[in-house]
């Protein structure tokens, strides 16, 4: 797998993003979060994330550990060192961090998300699925009082419903299920400050025009800043993922293209 990284403060004074990527023999991560709290130290939160998951993944790898199990241990990881952070430090009990982690195990992938930083997968040039927000929006969505497409600029879509850092009953991120690589595809793994800047569509239109994740995303980047400038731009990171030639449609015999 071959990939693209961006991340940028946008319009504000910090940048409370943070990404990452590790690799261990056949093992793969990508780490994209989205610090909260301003001043209070969402930038340390979401660094702080994709450190101990970093730190996490190379350990289970080496022990040849299944994929659930190195999502769901860097997940809760993640929350017990970002809350014992809060309590040892009180200008920091409002951090707080969203979460997505790709996972690619062999010739498998999976991953898990926690917040509204979203995972995107590609086929052949389609988009196929995304996670859905941990927001009230997102909730709105599901009981049918508002459309999918109005969660980017709803009133309240900055209101969380699960984060690393909040308290926990029990784990609140979501797992996917493991599922076989093609050899044509694309993941985009992206910030509310990216993916309110461009649509879904926009997304496979400029994936089409890429021979690389750096070329889709650059495209991608330009697009956000053309669209979100002078409207107090959130950070917006994103990675750009590549696995085969996602961009290429089977043709009708398997000859060509």
């Amino acid at each position: 797998m071959v990939y693209a990284v961006w991340s940028d403060r946008g319009e504000r004074e910090i940048n409370e993003d943070a990404v990452g990527h590790g690799a261990s023999g056949e093992n793969e991560c990508y780490l994209v979060c989205d610090g909260l709290g301003g001043h209070e130290k969402g930038e340390v939160a979401s660094r702080m994330a994709v450190a101990t998951a970093l730190e996490v993944f190379g350990k289970l790898s080496a022990e040849r550990a299944d994929s659930r199990t190195i999502l769901e241990q860097c997940f809760l990881n993640c929350q017990e060192k970002v809350t014992a952070y809060q309590k040892e430090h009180r200008s920091a009990s409002d951090m707080k961090t969203t979460m997505t982690m790709l996972l690619k195990t062999g010739g498998s992938v999976r991953w898990g998300h926690i917040g509204d930083t979203r995972v995107y997968r590609f086929q052949a040039g389609k988009m196929v699925s995304r996670t859905f927000d941990h927001s009230v929006p997102q909730m709105l969505v599901y009981s049918g009082e508002i459309k999918e497409s109005q969660i980017r600029f709803h009133e309240d879509r900055n209101r969380l419903l699960k984060v690393i850092g909040a308290p926990w009953n029990k784990p609140q991120y979501e797992i996917s299920e493991a599922s076989a690589l093609t050899d044509r595809e694309a993941f985009l793994m992206c910030t509310d400050g990216f993916w309110e800047w461009i649509t879904e569509d926009e997304m496979a239109r400029f994936l089409a025009a890429a021979r690389t994740p750096a070329e889709w995303l650059d495209a991608m980047q330009q697009h956000v800043l053309r669209s979100g400038r002078g409207n107090n731009m959130d950070n917006y990171s994103a990675i750009a993922v590549y696995h085969g030639e996602p961009w290429k449609k089977r043709s009708l015999f398997g000859i060509f293209g």
